[in-house]
Order: C-alpha cells, then sequence, then structure tokens
C-alpha cells in the first residue's frame, strides 16, 4: 500500500499570502523618481481630464508640458550620482551617521525628482501631473494662449487641462484655514477683482457645494470683490478628489473656453457670416410662414366644404385621395393638390346630382 505524500509543514500561521502583501512591493519598485505617487495634500501640479484613454494622455501630457516648460524655465537639469552630496568620513557616532545617511537619501531623492511626474489622481479619466520648480497657472496659461492665437490642435486624448497651485484635505475646517491665506494674493485688500467659483467633487459624498462656497468666504477678504458669472476676471477652481481638495485661481477662464484644450482651437465664427445665416434663417422662417398659411387655407377649404366629408364616409374603402391630401398637408411641398383633389370631388359631386 502506498504511503500518502507528506507536504512540508508552511511557515507561520499557515495561510497564503494575499494580493496585499505584494502591492506596496509592486508600488515601491515603480516609484524610480522618488516623490509621491498618489494625490495627497502639499502638492502642485496640473489636472488634466481625459476620454477613457489615461495612458494616452500621460504621454500627450509629457510631450506638451515639457516643450513648453522647456520654452519658459529652460531645459531640465539633472545631477550626476557622482555629485550627490557626502558627510565626512570617519565619523564614529551612530547618531551621526544615521543622521548623515538619512540626508543623503533624502538629497538623492530630491535629485531624482522630474520637473512633471504623473501621480495616481483616484478618479477614472483624470490625470495629476505633479510639478516642481515651475508655477502651473502661468504655465497652463501660456499653453491656452499659444493654441488660442495659433488655432494649431496639439492633444487628441487631453480635454481640459486645470492649474492645481494648492492642495489639502477635503474637510470643511481644514479647507477654510487653507483658503484664508491661499486667496490674500488675488482677493486680500488692496487686492480686489470680479470672480467666480467652480467646483467639482468626484468619488466623495460627505461635502455639499454650498456649503463648500460659503466657507470659501472670498467676499470676506475685501468688501469691493464682485461676483460676475459671465466674464469674470478670476475663476477660482475647486475640484475634489476623494479626501483631497485642489485649489487654484485662474485668469481668462471663459475665454479660453474653461481650459479646454479641444475647444479653444476653434476659430471664432466670423461676424458677417453670421449675419448672413441669420438673414437666410429669416428668410427660410418667412417662406416656412407662407407655406403654412397656404397649408391652412387649403384645409380650411376643404373643412369648411360639407361635401367632402360625407363622402369619405360613405366609401371608406377609397383612401388613396385622402392619404393623399394628408400626406401633402403634413409635408408642404405640394400644396395644389388639395385643392385639385376639393376640385375633382365638386365636379364629381355636380355630375351624380
Amino acid at each position: 500500500m502506498a504511503t500518502p505524500v507528506q507536504q512540508p509543514p508552511q511557515s507561520g500561521s499557515g495561510k497564503r499570502k494575499g494580493k496585499a502583501h505584494y502591492v506596496p512591493a509592486k508600488r515601491a519598485r515603480r516609484c524610480d523618481g522618488g516623490g509621491p505617487r498618489q494625490l495627497e495634500p502639499g502638492l502642485q501640479g496640473i489636472l488634466i481630464t481625459c476620454n477613457m484613454n489615461e495612458r494616452r494622455c500621460v504621454e500627450e501630457a509629457y510631450s506638451l508640458l515639457n516643450e513648453y516648460g522647456e520654452d519658459m524655465y529652460g531645459p531640465e537639469k539633472f545631477t550626476d550620482k557622482d555629485q550627490q552630496p557626502s558627510g565626512s568620513e570617519g565619523e564614529d557616532d551612530v547618531e551621526a551617521a544615521l543622521k548623515k545617511e538619512v540626508g543623503d537619501i533624502k538629497a538623492s531623492t530630491e535629485m531624482r525628482l522630474r520637473r512633471f511626474q504623473s501621480v495616481e489622481s483616484g478618479a477614472n479619466n483624470v490625470v495629476f501631473i505633479r510639478t516642481l520648480g515651475i508655477e502651473p497657472e502661468k504655465l497652463v496659461h501660456h499653453i491656452l494662449q499659444d493654441m488660442y492665437k495659433t488655432k494649431k490642435k496639439k492633444t487628441r486624448v487631453i480635454l481640459r487641462m486645470l492649474p492645481i497651485s494648492g492642495t489639502c484635505k477635503a474637510f470643511l475646517e481644514d479647507m477654510k484655514k487653507y483658503a484664508e491665506t491661499f486667496l490674500e494674493p488675488w482677493f486680500k485688500a488692496p487686492n480686489k477683482g470680479t470672480f467666480q467659483i467652480v467646483y467639482k467633487s468626484r468619488n466623495n459624498s460627505h461635502l455639499n457645494r454650498e456649503e463648500v462656497i460659503k466657507e470659501l468666504a472670498v467676499g470676506s477678504l475685501n468688501t469691493e470683490n464682485k461676483v460676475d458669472l459671465t466674464n469674470p476676471q478670476y475663476t477660482v477652481v475647486v475640484e475634489i478628489i476623494k479626501a483631497v481638495c485642489c485649489l487654484s485661481v485662474v485668469k481668462d477662464y471663459m475665454l479660453f473656453r474653461k481650459y479646454n484644450l479641444q475647444e479653444v482651437v476653434k476659430s471664432a465664427k466670423d461676424p458677417s457670416q453670421l449675419n448672413s445665416k441669420q438673414t437666410a434663417q429669416a428668410g427660410n422662417g418667412a417662406k416656412l410662414e407662407s407655406g403654412d398659411k397656404s397649408h391652412q387655407n387649403d384645409s380650411a377649404e376643404g373643412t369648411n366644404n360639407p361635401q367632402v366629408v360625407p363622402e369619405n364616409r360613405e366609401e371608406p374603402e377609397q383612401t388613396k385621395p385622402i392619404s393623399e391630401t394628408e400626406v401633402v398637408n403634413e409635408g408642404g411641398a405640394k400644396p395644389e393638390l388639395g385643392s385639385q383633389v376639393t376640385e375633382g370631388s365638386e365636379s364629381s359631386e355636380n355630375g351624380l346630382s
């Protein structure tokens, strides 16, 4: 009789390690450039929306941002590993050695940080590009201004590109405290201007739009700040994603089609063409009104003639003339057929009489 094969004992509790055990190590391996890998408070960057293709969106964002970033701030500089700072040798103190090692790690991490780095936004069809050493609002405004002037389309997947000047926790107390200092450069006296607040929430259900707008209190910084929803001088962008609030203040929000890269390259319609189209539409409307009046007269003649209705009721099988008159009256292409039918019916009735 064959003896059963004995399996080697499993270490630990004997349970198989789940997927959650390996995910942190995988994320650590992907973190080659250093820095955070997900959207969190204390970041600056650019919030980009796309249409069902986030990977292509990231590629287009890198290409576009690097092109205009080099134009404004020059080429990106990298530091060699040999030039990394190092402490003095021969330190016997353990505490000093640990501090030196931590400092070297931080310095090497900062040197590996790129100017633009994609992080997980926490929402579908939304990409967040973390920025370092640049001003996101000026860079995005420069991109949209150039595309608005040249009308040259440079992206296919990217829809909107919103600069994010600061992030904080998405709780009313934290947002109120952060906004008091964040909005001062634009709205605190002696600074003033017209403004509007654009609010968007994703994957968050504990915040109310009205409460958030009330807590921002832009008008309390200066009583001369006025709300303008048609053409404001400043637009306060509030983007909530999970437990992170993204804030920014942008200019020319309505001029640049709400910072939509697909719409900003569309040429504005010529006023002369608009006037010609309006006159053509007015002429078509007059023709349609005259046609409707003629149809009404024809239908009135058919209904006022008392001899037509009894004939249709007596002979229901002859439905062809009736269908012709109904189609003509609805389509309005041949209004004279109605008079021909009524004349034919009158002549037939006169012959019978």
